[in-house]
């Protein structure tokens, strides 16, 4: 199994607010279904209510303490260990108790940066370049649909 993680952030490391991205990025969720199609989502339960679906041609994976969730098109998971007995390609997909518990333990990090700030309580945990290589790094388009600069990273762990 390949462990990463996906996240969009902002330059203060935000990624929600009120259960929700505080952005309009289409780019990101293009780039987003582009690497994680025919692999595994893993994600915490408010993450996946805040989706409100199954994102479609890949395994959903929420993770909850709550023994009696349950909802169409996803497996459930109660403890963190049970990620490691997933196949393939695995990605971490939010939200911020889950990307504190595992960015010790991921391979890789795919990261949009998203170069502005926004309104946030809850963010991705720090990191630095000294434990991450940049394999990848592309500006992405600003256009009609996609109003604010980013840049699309992939890390790997030194």
């Amino acid at each position: 199994m390949t462990l990463s993680i996906l996240v969009a952030h902002d330059e203060n490391r935000g990624i929600g607010f009120n259960n929700q991205l505080p952005w309009h990025l289409p780019n990101d969720l293009k780039h987003v279904k582009e690497i994680t199609t025919g692999h595994t989502l893993v994600m915490g339960r408010e993450t996946y209510e805040s989706i409100g679906r199954p994102l479609p041609n890949r395994k959903n994976v929420v993770l909850t303490r709550n023994p009696e969730f349950q909802a169409e098109g996803i497996e459930v998971i109660h403890h963190l260990d049970d990620i490691s007995k997933l196949e393939g390609k695995v990605f971490i997909f939010g939200g911020q108790t889950l990307f504190e518990s595992l960015i010790d333990k991921v391979d890789d990090m795919y990261i949009t940066v998203i170069h502005d700030t926004f309104q946030a309580d809850t963010f991705f945990p720090p990191y630095t370049f000294k434990e991450w290589q940049v394999d990848s790094s592309l500006e992405g388009t600003v256009d009609d649909k996609n109003h604010y600069a980013h840049t699309f990273l992939h890390l790997i762990r030194k």
